[in-house]
């Protein structure tokens, strides 16, 4: 996606807003600090954002009470999963301090800055459906990110009961591939509620984030793996066959025997124009064994002699539908 220039107009406007923004945030911090020397907030705390509303966040402290909080303006990017330092309040509480992540998956958004989805979690679950249809360069976008922070991907085939003679050789191709480099596949339908044990005991424990799609059914399963959560779950659109947005914000929920999930907004696109030539080569886990054997240091992996990841193709130990998504990726990194 080309980034779109702006006009004087709209870099007025833009700077008008972030200084009502920034006003607006010094006001509140005001009377945060006057709450709090009235005596009228709690002692401090650690909780956990489990979810984000605006300029608001919902936290989770120590003993299960959830309230909603502001944030002090020298917090930025607060994200659901973030550890937090927080005091309660009437009505509302205040985060005074974010902890150390031990992980934050981000992606890009449409103005050119990373937005977080998520933070301190160790298991990304990309969710992928037979409607609206799975496309693999997406996937390996989803891929990429997590493998450069270093955050184990699981592939999850979900509505398998929309599996046909028209999809089920796609589909089966698709995910071989990934299985053959190692990537964990499972599968499940709320509909007909296979895979969910399954499901279930690879969660067990971890703190994990469902991504992907609009409409491929996460929240669904989020409410088939968590009954009495109700989280709310739309219908594909009949002209494009492609999701509507239902979850808007990130939300987390808790397993009751030990772990929590992270049910994130859908989306359609996941731009890569944060990382460079090496961070995404990198995150082609098949790629590796082959970094740096190329005749030329500067190799693009092209058409070039001696090029150890073109000849890892010829010799079928790289998948061509791999290095085709690959060079799809790089391309667009030019046009992001």
């Amino acid at each position: 996606m080309t980034k779109r220039k702006l006009s004087r107009q709209q870099r007025w406007r833009i700077e008008k807003v972030q200084a009502e923004r920034s006003d607006r945030a010094s006001k509140r911090d005001s009377k945060l600090d006057q709450a709090l020397s009235e005596g009228e907030l709690g002692a401090e705390q650690n909780g956990l954002i489990v979810s984000h509303f605006g300029q608001q966040v919902e936290v989770e402290g120590e003993g299960g009470l959830r309230q909603r909080c502001h944030v002090r303006a020298h917090i930025d990017g607060l994200v659901t999963g973030d550890s937090v330092t927080w005091r309660e309040g009437k009505p509302t509480g205040v985060v005074v301090a974010c902890n150390n992540r031990e992980s934050l998956l981000s992606r890009p958004d449409n103005h050119g800055k990373l937005k977080p989805v998520a933070a301190n979690i160790d298991h990304i679950v990309i969710v992928i459906a037979p409607e609206p249809r799975a496309h693999a360069n997406l996937i390996d976008r989803y891929l990429v990110a997590a493998e450069a922070i270093g955050i184990r991907p699981i592939l999850l085939l979900n509505k398998t009961d929309l599996i046909n003679d028209d999809n089920r050789e796609y589909l089966d191709s698709m995910l071989t591939r990934y299985q053959e480099i190692g990537y964990p596949v499972t599968r499940a339908s709320t509909a007909a509620e296979r895979g969910l044990d399954e499901l279930k005991q690879t969660l067990y424990g971890h703190i994990s984030v469902f991504v992907g799609q609009s409409g491929v059914g996460k929240s669904s399963l989020v409410n088939s793996l968590l009954p009495g959560t109700d989280t709310r779950i739309g219908a594909l659109s009949e002209a494009t066959a492609k999701g509507k947005h239902t979850t808007t914000t990130a939300r987390l929920f808790h397993f009751p025997d030990g772990g929590s999930l992270i049910d994130s907004p859908g989306i359609r696109e996941f731009a890569l124009w944060n990382m460079d030539r090496e961070k995404v080569l990198a995150g082609f886990i098949e790629f590796r064994p082959f970094l740096g054997m190329c005749r030329f240091r500067d190799c693009k992996h092209e058409h070039e002699p001696r090029c150890a990841l073109l000849d890892a193709e010829a010799e079928n130990k790289i998948r061509p539908e791999r290095m085709a998504s690959y060079r799809q990726i790089i391309q667009s990194l030019n046009e992001e």
